[in-house]
């Protein structure tokens, strides 16, 4: 598929996603990023994206909730014409020790990774099938897709993430037909989550063969590249400079 004139919903505007953005509007794409909390910088990204000459706009929407996932879709398809590409990009993380995880704690980590995924990817399939096909791209992590845990006061998070790969592989095939291609990313040590410490940080790197962060960037490249492809669905790509390999 190529970018031109195409439009592309992102959920989840933050420091990632606003490089995604922009990435896809220097390759022709209009490109919308939704955001809940995160307004300042979804709108830099909407900016960004105008900037480069396409039609931009941040959204607000609760990915958590179904409606609002329909309601942000649709508004989407019915504002700009058409729906091509859906990046499931909203997530939780926060650290919680399982003892201390409520009830409120797991039900929102669901709701946002894995249903808020599902309910938007729902909305935008009447979208993509109109215009003859489209690629759902849903971001998962590179512990879950190793196939165990490894760090531990993650239980809901890596619950979610798993669910979020095996979802990928089932609307794969569900979607075939229809030529919407559905894959996921699983990134590792792309950029350090705020509070990182400078001990953290080189810890990682210690435990990275490559060595390094990889940076937002490299998302972007994954994302350009399954959009590009015309051949790829049911994957799910690591993108952790091989940290899966320790």
């Amino acid at each position: 598929m190529t970018l031109s004139d195409r439009v592309v919903l992102i959920t989840g505007a933050r420091r990632i996603g606003a490089i995604v953005a922009r990435e896809l509007a220097a390759r022709g794409a209009d490109v919308v990023t939704a955001y809940n909390r995160s307004r300042d910088e979804a709108e830099r990204a909407a900016a960004d994206v105008v900037a480069l000459g396409r039609r931009g706009a941040a959204v607000h929407a609760d990915i958590a909730d179904p409606d609002a996932c329909r309601r942000l879709v649709d508004g989407v398809a019915t504002t700009f014409g058409r729906l091509d590409v859906l990046v499931n990009m909203a997530s939780v993380y926060v650290h919680r020790e399982f003892a201390s995880t409520t009830d409120a704690d797991w039900d929102r980590q669901l709701a946002v990774d894995l249903r808020g995924t599902f309910a938007c990817s729902q909305a935008a399939v009447p979208h993509m099938r109109r215009a003859g096909g489209g690629r759902i791209i849903n971001f998962g992590d590179w512990v879950a897709r190793s196939g165990r845990p490894r760090y531990t006061g993650y239980v809901a998070y890596y619950v979610a993430k798993a669910g979020v790969i095996a979802l990928t592989e089932a609307l794969a095939l569900e979607l075939a037909p229809d030529n919407i291609l559905v894959n996921a990313i699983a990134p590792g040590p792309i950029v350090a989550p705020p509070g990182t410490t400078a001990e953290e940080i080189a810890h990682v790197e210690a435990a990275t063969p490559l060595g390094r962060w990889g940076g937002e960037l490299e998302i972007a490249k994954v994302v350009l590249a399954l959009i590009d492809s015309d051949f790829i669905t049911g994957e799910t790509i690591r993108v952790d400079g091989g940290r899966h390999l320790r």
